[in-house]
C-alpha cells in the first residue's frame, strides 16, 4: 500500500479529556492515524468548555482536536460499554486519562479489553500513575509540575515560586504519549508474539525526567537548587538582557567556543586571557561580574544592532517574541508554523502547523476539529455494521 503518512492505517480510540493525553492523540493524528475521540453525549470533552472563546466557540479545540472523529458514548450504560468493547477489538491503541481504576469500575479495563484484542496497546495517563500512595490523588498539569520539582526552581529568589503560564506539563506528557504509542506499536509489530501492552505514564514524571541535573547534583553534592530566572549553575553568561531601546533578548553561551565568539563580538578578547573568564567553570564562580559585563555591553546598543553583531559571530541569541511578533515573523512563515483551517462557524482560524517535517511522508491536517458526535453514524455503521435505524435508536436512548 502506498503510505502517504507514517501512521496511515493505524486506528486509535481516544477516550481521554482535556490536554495531555488528547495532545498525544492529536500528534498521532497529524501523521495519519485515524483517531476516534469518545465523548460524553450532550456534554463532550471538558476542553470544549475551556477558554479562550470567540462567539461562544472554544478556540483551543481547533488545534487540539483536529484529525479526530467524534463519537459520543455514555460509558455508564451497558449498551455503550458493549459498543466500546467492540471498537476496542478493532483498534490498535486506546488512550485514556481517567483516575486509576475508573475503566475497571465500568468493566472496560485493560484486563477485559486485552482478552478481546490481544494486540491492543493501552496508554494510561494520570496525575501520579497507576501505582504508589498518590495513585488516587486528583491530578492536573500545573499541580503535577509543582510535584515534579520544576516549579521549585522557577522565578526570582526573593519571590514565590512561579508556575508556567500555560499547561506545560500536559503538553510534555502528550509528547510522551505519542512516543510511547509508536514505541509500543514497533515492539508489537516486530516481535513474533505480536501482542500489545499497557503503558503507564504519570503527568509529573514527564517533567521530572528532564531534571536529571537536579538528581545528580543532589545525589553527589547534596545541593538543593533554589529559584533562579536563568540557567543558574549551568553556563555563564546566560540570561535575559535589556537593550538600549528597551527590548529584551535571551543569550546563552553553553560552551567555551560560543563564549569565545561572544568575546570577539564584544571586542573583548581580553576576557579570554583572564583566568576568571577563560573557561565556563571559572565564569560560573564569577557569574555576577561576567553578567554585568555582558549586560553593560548589550544595554549600550539597540536590539537590532545586538542581534546583527551576535548573529554574525554565531552567538546563540534570540529576541523574546510575543504572539504578535510570531504572526509577523518571516521564520515562522517560511516554516509554515501557523496554518489556516476552515471552521464551520468562525470561518477561517489559524492553528499551529505540523511538526516535525518528514521528507517522504509528511503529516497533514485532513480533518478539522469535529462537532460533538459528528461521526457517530459513520463510525458505528462502517466499523460495527449498525444500521442508521439502530444508530437512531441508540441516540434516542442516550447511549450515543
Amino acid at each position: 500500500m502506498n503510505m502517504n503518512t507514517p501512521l496511515e492505517g493505524i486506528k486509535i480510540l481516544d477516550v481521554s479529556t482535556m490536554i495531555a493525553a488528547p495532545y498525544g492523540a492529536v500528534l498521532l493524528g497529524d501523521f495519519g492515524a485515524e483517531v476516534i475521540k469518545v465523548e460524553i453525549p450532550g456534554k463532550g470533552d471538558t476542553l470544549r468548555h475551556v477558554g479562550p472563546f470567540a462567539d461562544g466557540e472554544p478556540l483551543r479545540w481547533s488545534g487540539l482536536s483536529r484529525n479526530k472523529k467524534s463519537l459520543t458514548l455514555d460509558l455508564h450504560k451497558d449498551e455503550a460499554k458493549d459498543i466500546f468493547k467492540k471498537l476496542a477489538g478493532q483498534v490498535d491503541v486506546l488512550i485514556e486519562n481517567f483516575r486509576p481504576g475508573t475503566l475497571e469500575k465500568w468493566g472496560v479495563g485493560y484486563d477485559v479489553l486485552k482478552e478481546i484484542n490481544p494486540r491492543l496497546i493501552m496508554i494510561r495517563v494520570s496525575g501520579y500513575g497507576q501505582t504508589g500512595p498518590f495513585k488516587d490523588k486528583a491530578g492536573f498539569g500545573t499541580p503535577a509540575t509543582a510535584f515534579s520539582g520544576f516549579t521549585y526552581i522557577q522565578g526570582f529568589p526573593d519571590r514565590h515560586p512561579v508556575s508556567p503560564s500555560f499547561s506545560l506539563t500536559d503538553y510534555i506528557a502528550g509528547i510522551y504519549v505519542a512516543f510511547a504509542t509508536v514505541t509500543a506499536m514497533y515492539y508489537r509489530d516486530t516481535h513474533p508474539e505480536g501482542t500489545g501492552q499497557m503503558v503507564d505514564l504519570a503527568l509529573y514524571e514527564s517533567v521530572f525526567r528532564m531534571l536529571e541535573f537536579l538528581v545528580a547534583e543532589y545525589d553527589k553534592l547534596g545541593k538543593v537548587r533554589e529559584r533562579s530566572p536563568g540557567l543558574s549553575g549551568h553556563s555563564s553568561p546566560a540570561g535575559t538582557y535589556e537593550t538600549k531601546d528597551g527590548h529584551y533578548l535571551v543569550l546563552v553561551t553553553s560552551t567555551d567556543s560560543t563564549f569565545n565568539r561572544l568575546a570577539e563580538a564584544m571586542n573583548r578578547l581580553d576576557l579570554l586571557e583572564n583566568e576568571k573568564f577563560a573557561v565556563n567553570a571559572s565564569r560560573l564562580k564569577h557569574n555576577k561580574e561576567m553578567d554585568a559585563i555582558v549586560s553593560e555591553w548589550i544595554a549600550s546598543k539597540t536590539r537590532d544592532d545586538v542581534l546583527e553583531i551576535l548573529d554574525t559571530h554565531g552567538v546563540p541569541v534570540s529576541p523574546i517574541l510575543s504572539i504578535r511578533d510570531i504572526f509577523e515573523h518571516p521564520q515562522f512563515k517560511a516554516r509554515e508554523n501557523i496554518v489556516e483551517v476552515h471552521h464551520p462557524r468562525l470561518g477561517k482560524v489559524k492553528v499551529p502547523g505540523i511538526i516535525p517535517k518528514f521528507e517522504k511522508t509528511p503529516g497533514s491536517i485532513r480533518q478539522i476539529a469535529p462537532d460533538l458526535g459528528e461521526h457517530n453514524y459513520e463510525i458505528l455503521t462502517n466499523m460495527l455494521g449498525l444500521t442508521e435505524e439502530e444508530c437512531k435508536q441508540l441516540e434516542e436512548k442516550g447511549v450515543i
